[in-house]
């Protein structure tokens, strides 16, 4: 008569523990992928806001410059409305203009108020050598 190899037993208690440890990573990453996504959102609409504050410090500063005809103020608000952001500053001082925007953050950080941006338009200033 043949004899029959040994076969270690599993104890019963192990039976699905690779499914569960396998749905748990699952979890832990779309958990990760979410908060980054979140995150992206509010990084986007900062480089947003910077972006609208550059250029619509620009636009004010050509008017400034003669170069376009209007107010500074109302061509800089024009050139943020068209980049999706709203002006919450204008502040003409000769050649010099300082501009600040606001872009709303979307989704879950919308709670946490706008994203903001300012740029400064001018001639460089003048440092002491």
């Amino acid at each position: 008569m043949r004899r029959r190899p040994v076969v270690p037993r599993r104890p019963a208690g192990d039976d699905g523990a690779g499914t569960v440890l396998v749905l748990a990573v699952v979890l832990a990453a779309l958990l990760l992928a979410t908060a980054v996504a979140v995150l992206g959102t509010a990084v986007v609409a900062r480089h947003r806001a910077a972006g609208v504050a550059d250029l619509a410090a620009l636009a004010a500063a050509d008017v400034l410059l003669g170069r376009t005809a209007g107010d500074p103020c109302a061509a800089a608000a024009s050139v943020a409305a068209a980049g999706g952001a709203a002006l919450a500053r204008c502040t003409p001082a000769g050649q010099e203009v300082v501009v600040e925007v606001r872009v709303d953050v979307r989704g879950v950080l919308a709670g946490l108020g706008p994203a903001r941006g300012s740029a400064r338009t001018g001639p460089a200033p003048v440092t002491a050598p």
